[in-house]
C-alpha cells in the first residue's frame, strides 16, 4: 500500500518539488542560526531601507535589520504554528469523528450539530473576534487556529468510520467482547487514516496562511518576534521604496503554502484505490 503510494509521489514532478522544498524550509528553520547571516532582532541605523545587494540578499528593513534573516527565522514561527495546529485539528476531529460515527444515535446528532454550528461562522471572522480579546501569542494563535478547523476532518473520519464499522474485521472483534474504544483506536482508526493524512497536509498550509494572515492585521505574532506576516504587514507601508520588503516575505509564504497544497493533492490521488490498478 505504501509503497504504491511513495511509488506515484515519486513520479509526480511537482508533488516531488513541493515534498523537497517543504524538507528544505524544515532544515532552513531548524538550523536557522547557521543558516541566518545577520542577527534578524539586530537594529542598524546606517542601513536603513538598503535594497538587496551580496551583503544583504533580501535587503533591509525600516530598522536596518536584515531581511533575508528574519524571513529565515520567521519560518520557525510558520512550520510551528502550521504543525501544532494542524495536530489539534486532526486530533479533536478524528477524535469526535470516531465517536460520532461508531455510537452513532444521539451522540452522533450531538457532535453532527456542532460541527453544523462551527461551520456557520466564518472562520477567519472567529478567530479575529478571540485573538482580539486575548493576549496575542504564538501558543493562543496556535489553539485558536487548531479549535476552529476540526470540523471537516470531524465530517471525513465520520463517513469512513460509518463504513468501516461494518465490516467483518470489526464485527468480529466485537463478537470476541473487544471494547468499543479498543475497537476505534486498534481496528477503525488505523483503516480512516488515509483522507485524514490528506487532509493533515492541508490543514498545515492553511494555518500557515491564517497566521500570516493575522500577523499582517497586527493581530498574531507580534514585534520584534520575525513573522512573514509581520515583515509583510511592515513592508506595506514602504512598497513604493522597498519593494524587497513586501515582495520576499510574500513569495515565501506563496511557496509555503502552494507546496502542502500540491503534496496534499498528490497524496489523496495516491491513496485513491481507482488508480492503483495502472501501477
Amino acid at each position: 500500500m505504501f509503497r504504491l503510494v511513495i511509488r506515484r509521489i515519486l513520479k509526480n514532478k511537482l508533488a516531488l518539488s513541493s515534498l523537497m522544498f517543504i524538507l528544505f524550509l524544515f532544515l532552513l528553520a531548524i538550523s536557522a542560526p547557521f543558516f541566518a547571516p545577520y542577527d534578524p532582532y539586530e537594529i542598524n541605523v546606517y542601513k536603513v531601507l538598503e535594497p538587496p545587494s551580496k551583503e544583504h540578499f533580501f535587503g533591509t528593513d525600516e530598522l536596518g535589520r536584515d531581511v533575508f534573516s528574519r524571513i529565515i527565522y520567521g519560518s520557525r514561527v510558520s512550520l510551528k504554528v502550521g504543525f501544532i495546529a494542524m495536530g489539534i485539528a486532526i486530533l479533536t476531529g478524528t477524535l469526535l469523528g470516531a465517536i460520532a460515527g461508531y455510537y452513532g444515535g444521539l451522540l452522533d446528532t450531538l457532535i453532527m450539530r456542532i460541527v453544523d454550528v462551527m461551520l456557520s461562522f466564518p472562520t477567519l471572522f472567529l478567530i479575529l473576534a478571540v485573538v482580539a480579546v486575548l493576549e496575542p501569542s504564538i501558543y493562543i494563535i496556535m489553539i485558536v487556529i487548531g479549535l476552529t478547523g476540526w470540523m471537516d476532518v470531524a465530517r471525513l473520519v465520520r463517513a469512513e468510520v460509518l463504513s468501516l464499522k461494518e465490516r467483518e474485521f470489526v464485527l468480529a472483534a466485537r463478537a470476541m467482547g473487544s471494547a468499543s474504544m479498543r475497537i476505534i483506536l486498534k481496528h477503525i482508526l488505523p483503516n480512516a487514516l488515509y483522507p485524514v493524512i490528506v487532509a493533515a497536509t492541508f490543514s498545515v498550509g492553511g494555518a500557515i496562511l491564517i497566521e500570516s494572515g493575522l500577523s499582517f492585521l497586527g493581530l498574531g505574532i507580534q514585534p520584534p518576534e520575525p513573522s512573514w506576516g509581520g515583515i509583510l504587514s511592515v513592508g506595506k507601508d514602504y512598497i513604493t521604496v522597498a519593494w524587497w520588503m513586501s515582495f520576499f516575505p510574500g513569495i515565501a509564504i506563496f511557496l509555503t503554502v502552494l507546496s502542502f497544497n500540491l503534496l496534499g493533492e498528490a497524496l489523496r490521488d495516491a491513496f485513491d484505490p481507482k488508480h492503483w490498478a495502472d501501477e
